[in-house]
């Protein structure tokens, strides 16, 4: 369900996941109260709200459906490019927020994997999560720690094998549960948190 105050680009944004093989759009509102009385009616899987709307925000929203719909994935695309909005959307339930500068290929595949349960963060987003959040890395095991250290160093699959001295399969297993810990779906994502948390108290996790 899409959420969106101009008209032109709502039917952008659906004509873009109708494209999309297995999505289907179930409903369009223009407003927070239209938005919400549609939702309790079509049961979206996904909800994909702007921020900005007439009577309130994307945030209103969300919480709204939520409160009813807690099973609803919410995600923002908006123009509204501010870590304020960035850090209340994701408080609120968001569990992806994307700029409208985004290709609209993107959009779709974010749709998909948002339905299939998964929480993507960008790097930026993930650049500009405030310090009082919770520490996605608490979760990683003493090696998916390692590797998370290695991913940072720039190394390939093969050689944090060679370094580790595992198979390379045993590896991919560990991004794999990594990734899937912290909220992520790129090495590149891994980079950028790392960088942004150098100096943080989780290194002393992840040498423990």
């Amino acid at each position: 369900m899409i959420v969106d105050d101009h008209e032109v680009v709502r039917r952008g944004i659906a004509e873009v996941i109708e494209r999309t093989d297995g999505m289907t759009v179930v409903a369009e509102a223009g407003s927070v109260a239209d938005g919400v009385r549609r939702a309790s009616l079509v049961r979206p899987q996904v909800l994909l709200v702007d921020l900005m709307l007439p009577d309130g925000t994307g945030i209103d929203i969300i919480k709204a459906v939520l409160a009813e719909q807690p099973q609803v994935r919410p995600v923002v695309l908006t123009s509204f490019d501010d870590d304020d909005a960035v850090a209340a959307a994701l408080d609120a339930g968001a569990v992806a927020y994307m700029l409208k500068t985004v290709r609209g290929a993107e959009i779709g595949d974010v749709v998909r994997q948002v339905a299939a349960g998964r929480t993507l963060l960008d790097e930026r987003t993930v650049n500009r999560r405030k310090a009082g959040h919770d520490d996605p890395t608490e979760n990683l095991t003493p090696s998916e720690h390692r590797v998370l250290d290695l991913i940072a160093e720039g190394l390939s699959n093969r050689e944090i094998a060679e370094r580790l001295g595992v198979a390379e399969k045993t590896v991919k297993n560990h991004i794999t549960s990594l990734l899937a810990k912290m909220g992520l779906q790129r090495r590149t994502q891994v980079v950028a948190w790392v960088a942004s948390h150098r100096s943080g108290a989780w290194r002393g996790n992840a040498s423990s």
